[in-house]
């Protein structure tokens, strides 16, 4: 995937640790080919559950530490342009759909990306992650057919095999796993208790490779009439 030629990419997810888990492999190898990415970040993710492992965030302190971690993780990628759109966390799908949708037009026609990455509609579990991958669609669903960028789409729901059928690509990320590692490593708040467990594994002398690190897998967004009456 990496490989094909891109002018600028945009990744655009809800809350920070989402690029981590999904695309910190790929965007790393994006970056690393010299490829512009711009990632807006719509929340900080005060309302994380998670507080450390062991804890030390508060729900007072939370939202500035994990506006770092994001910066770290960005770092860690070698993504330049990191936006922070000022969203609050669990309330993306309350937000006014028109207000989201403007914001992503003018992320698209700041950057006229080739290529935009976010969740796939439907398959994305978490409210916000959905009402971010609506607002994303609809706004390059206004755009004239030739001049629409790509539209690549991380999907997890439990029935995503069985609706979607296998992933368009499957990215092989092992070239840059210490980049994801890094990037994971960087929302400690969040990851702490899963970067320990891969540490002990491999502690333990457990040489497979988790699969957290092997590969990502991504859809492209399909244009036709069926799905699009839904948005």
């Amino acid at each position: 995937m990496y490989q094909q030629e891109e002018k600028q990419i945009l990744v655009i997810f809800p809350h920070p640790d989402d690029e981590a888990f999904g695309v910190s492999g790929t965007l790393a190898q994006y970056a690393n080919a010299g490829v512009p990415i711009t990632y807006a970040c719509l929340t900080l993710g005060e309302m994380g559950r998670n507080l450390g492992n062991p804890p030390f965030a508060t729900r007072e302190s939370l939202p500035l530490i994990r506006k770092e971690e994001l910066k770290k993780s960005a770092e860690a990628i070698g993504i330049k342009d990191l936006r922070m759109m000022g969203l609050r966390d669990k309330t993306v799908e309350f937000e006014d759909d028109e207000k989201m949708v403007q914001m992503m037009t003018g992320l698209i026609e700041e950057l006229n990306p080739t290529l935009i990455i976010t969740f796939y509609p439907n398959y994305a579990v978490h409210p916000d992650h959905e009402a971010t991958a609506r607002a994303v669609v609809r706004a390059v669903r206004r755009m004239d057919e030739a001049d629409r960028p790509r539209l690549y789409g991380v999907a997890f729901a439990n029935d995503t095999l069985e609706k979607l059928g296998q992933p368009d690509i499957v990215n092989d990320i092992r070239d840059v796993k210490e980049f994801k590692m890094n990037s994971m490593k960087a929302h400690s708040s969040q990851t702490g208790w899963m970067i320990q467990e891969e540490e002990k594994r491999q502690a333990e002398g457990d040489t497979s490779e988790s699969n957290w690190f092997t590969d990502e897998a991504f859809y492209q967004y399909r244009w036709h009439e069926d799905f699009e009456d839904q948005f």
